[in-house]
Order: structure tokens, then C-alpha cells, then sequence
């Protein structure tokens, strides 16, 4: 049966996604609010507007996403001159430590049937992919009204 780039993608993209929910449930943290806690973690005292444009997330979002993340205990955020500042808080810090191990431990279930040649292969093609295809087309698109 032929199988196209963009099958594999979503196989990959579900199995990710069911695995991360499940372990970051652990923590009360969403899998939306996975990649804010991980900026915010590589990234302290960042803005939300930094944030926002790093991530290319909608403003809105940001918002409500940030918001929540105070509410849950997950970020400070402190305010300097006009601009508010987000940092992790302890239970942040906890989240940001497994979200970073989850990455790991998917990778290692995920590519279980391969060996350690192969898998260096694969991660060696799908980084020329990435540099000759997917990098050129996605700077070449035209962002959403």
C-alpha cells in the first residue's frame, strides 16, 4: 500500500500527542500549555509578546493560555515598567524537567524497532528533508489573513 510523508507525520503527531497528554496529566498541565512552559523554562523572564511571536501563537490564545498557567501555578508573572515578565515557578520548573524527559522517552517507545543505525539514518534523512524541503516551502508561504 503506497503511504505518503504526510501519513507517517500524523501517525507520529497522534502517538506524540496521546502519550504526552497522558504523562503531563500527571502534572495537571494540558498539552497546549506544553510548549509555553518550555519557552518560558529555556527562556526566563520573557515577555508575552516574545513568547507569543516565538511560538506563533494568536494573541488571544497567548493570553488565556498565560492566564491559566498563573492561575494553575505554573508561571509568575511580574511586572517591570510596562511590561510583564514570565518566569516558572517551582511547579513549573517540575513540569518543564518531565516535558523534556517525555520528548526522550517518546522517541525511545516510538523507534523501539529500530536499531541504533537505523535510527541515526532515519534522524540524518529526515534533518535533509527538513533543510532541502520543508524549511524552503514553509518561508515561502504567505501568512494567514
Amino acid at each position: 500500500m503506497f503511504q505518503t510523508l504526510a501519513y507517517y507525520a500524523t501517525v507520529f503527531h497522534r502517538s506524540f500527542t496521546a502519550y504526552t497528554t497522558r504523562r503531563l496529566q500527571q502534572l495537571g498541565l494540558s498539552f497546549g500549555s506544553l510548549f509555553p512552559v518550555i519557552y518560558v523554562g529555556k527562556h526566563p523572564g520573557c515577555t508575552q509578546a516574545e513568547l507569543t511571536a516565538a511560538l506563533g501563537l494568536d494573541w488571544g490564545y497567548s493570553q488565556r493560555c498565560i492566564t491559566k498557567l498563573v492561575e494553575e501555578g505554573f508561571l509568575t508573572r511580574e511586572k517591570s515598567g510596562r511590561a510583564y515578565h514570565l518566569n516558572l515557578s517551582p511547579k513549573g520548573q517540575e513540569a518543564f524537567s518531565v516535558s523534556h524527559q517525555v520528548f526522550f522517552d517518546w522517541d525511545k517507545e516510538a523507534l523501539s524497532a529500530l536499531d541504533e543505525a537505523e535510527q541515526k539514518q532515519l534522524f540524518a534523512l529526515l534533518e535533509k528533508a527538513t533543510r532541502k524541503g520543508v524549511d524552503s516551502t514553509c518561508t515561502k508561504t504567505s501568512p494567514a489573513p
